[in-house]
């Protein structure tokens, strides 16, 4: 494929990309103002209920929210195009600020829960396809597919319960105790968000690790391969696990999305100080310039992984490069 058609290419899909954030945006900003509730609890607090209707006009016109939605649209979009996303009514303070002082604690939950959902879903993948309709391979199957119908609200509500209200093993709350604490402390407290977060997408991943090693197994290669001497485990891990992995890859990037929806659920749960929790808030109390942009960074965190799953498998297989380039050569 020429330079120029890979270049065209990428501009197609990076028009596609910021028109889907520019819809999601639209979407979000006229929905959020037709729901019902008032903005100015969040920015004024019980005050709200003491104000004259007077009052209540000069706090709306102070914050901008007197005017037609569509006028209110195009303040704010033009705003944003020069990095400028407001205040945040509830913190009283820069939007992009609040979310920077919750990013990383996001960042470790989600990271965590990514690394270690993908890494266990491989090791239980492979060893219910090396045990293949046997008792092991049953048994995990029946548990994961009954695992895998547990709500993540739910079972952290059971975690919550089990181990910090009945045997007060670990926190039930927060990245950290009162006045900071170690690496100690930030582990028992990251310990049961990250379990759920595991726990709520391990088996999903790991039957399809399981099937595609399956499907493998099944191949003619294999056959030859066996007919050749080659044992069970040679056979599985230099071929059939080789050729599955660039398929996992792909699932990867694809299912960023996935974990990072769980990851708000928990975080919500535990009252974890991280993105998740703050889009309740921004939801709940209608902060509006808060929740713009948790939306749009969370539309494009979705978006760019769906790119990167695309750009993974055109890598690994050539023929979706081919067919990408004779798409672009189409009048």
């Amino acid at each position: 494929m020429s330079i120029w058609n890979m270049a065209l290419g990428w501009g197609k899909r990076l028009l596609t990309l910021l028109l889907s954030v520019f819809l999601l945006v639209t979407a979000v900003f006229y929905v959020s103002r037709l729901a019902p509730g008032d903005p100015l609890v969040a920015y004024y607090g019980d005050r709200v209920e003491r104000m004259t209707p007077d009052e209540r006009a000069w706090a709306k016109d102070r914050l901008g929210l007197n005017d037609p939605i569509t006028v209110q649209y195009v303040r704010w979009l033009g705003r944003a195009l020069h990095g400028d996303f407001g205040i945040s009514y509830q913190y009283k303070m820069d939007a992009a600020e609040v979310i920077a002082s919750r990013a990383g604690n996001t960042l470790i939950l989600g990271g965590a829960g990514f690394v270690l959902t993908f890494s266990l879903s491989l090791l239980l993948g492979v060893l219910c396809a090396w045990h293949e309709d046997g008792p092991l391979d049953r048994v995990l199957c029946k548990l994961g597919t009954a695992a895998s119908c547990v709500p993540e609200f739910w079972l952290s509500l059971v975690f919550i319960l089990v181990f910090s209200i009945t045997l007060r093993w670990l926190p039930s709350s927060g990245a950290y105790s009162i006045g900071g604490g170690g690496l100690g402390d930030r582990l028992a407290h990251l310990a049961l968000p990250v379990s759920v977060v595991v726990a709520g997408h391990l088996w999903y991943y790991a039957y399809m690790v399981r099937n595609r090693l399956l499907e493998e197994v099944r191949a003619d290669y294999v056959l030859l391969a066996k007919s050749k001497g080659l044992t069970k485990g040679r056979v599985m891990f230099r071929h059939c696990l080789r050729n599955a992995l660039p398929s996992y890859l792909s699932l990867m990037a694809i299912s960023v999305p996935h974990i990072l929806g769980g990851t708000y659920i928990v975080e919500t749960v535990f009252s974890y100080p991280g993105l998740g929790t703050l889009s309740y808030e921004s939801t709940r109390y209608q902060d509006y310039n808060l929740l713009m942009l948790l939306c749009l960074l969370s539309g494009t965190v979705v978006m760019v992984s769906g790119m990167a799953a695309q750009f993974i498998n055109q890598r690994l297989d050539p023929r979706l490069s081919a067919r990408d380039a004779a798409g672009v050569r189409e009048p």
